[in-house]
């Protein structure tokens, strides 16, 4: 993996604002890398404890989580999308109402902070 790209997912990534979701897809297209869902999914797995990246806000297609139902993983991210406002329709996100749509401020400069 190249470090700049990893980089630019993660400043992608952390664009995001809460209570706003992105899919894996998206996030690559928005960071340059074409269809390269995998590659983002990869980054968001290998960030450290800690990290302030809100990999929670990243989405499968259609709204999914990627962590299986009942799994620890996949109620944490729920907890954490819900806590920031995310209504779930059954285990998926409505993309319509809680999809991001990155601006080029955003994305040069990251979130903006009122």
């Amino acid at each position: 993996m190249s470090g700049d790209e990893e980089e630019r997912v993660r400043r992608v990534v952390s664009s995001i604002p809460p209570g706003k979701v992105a899919t894996y897809g998206q996030v690559a297209r928005e960071a340059g890398l074409g269809r390269r869902a995998r590659f983002v999914g990869r980054v968001m797995a290998r960030l450290p404890a800690g990290s302030d990246v809100p990999w929670h806000r990243v989405l499968c297609a259609g709204g999914r989580l990627a962590f299986e139902p009942g799994t620890e993983s996949y109620r944490r991210q729920r907890a954490c999308l819900e806590q920031e406002g995310v209504g779930f329709a059954g285990s998926r996100v409505d993309l319509e109402r809680h999809g991001w749509r990155a601006t080029l401020d955003e994305l040069l400069w990251g979130p903006q902070h009122n």
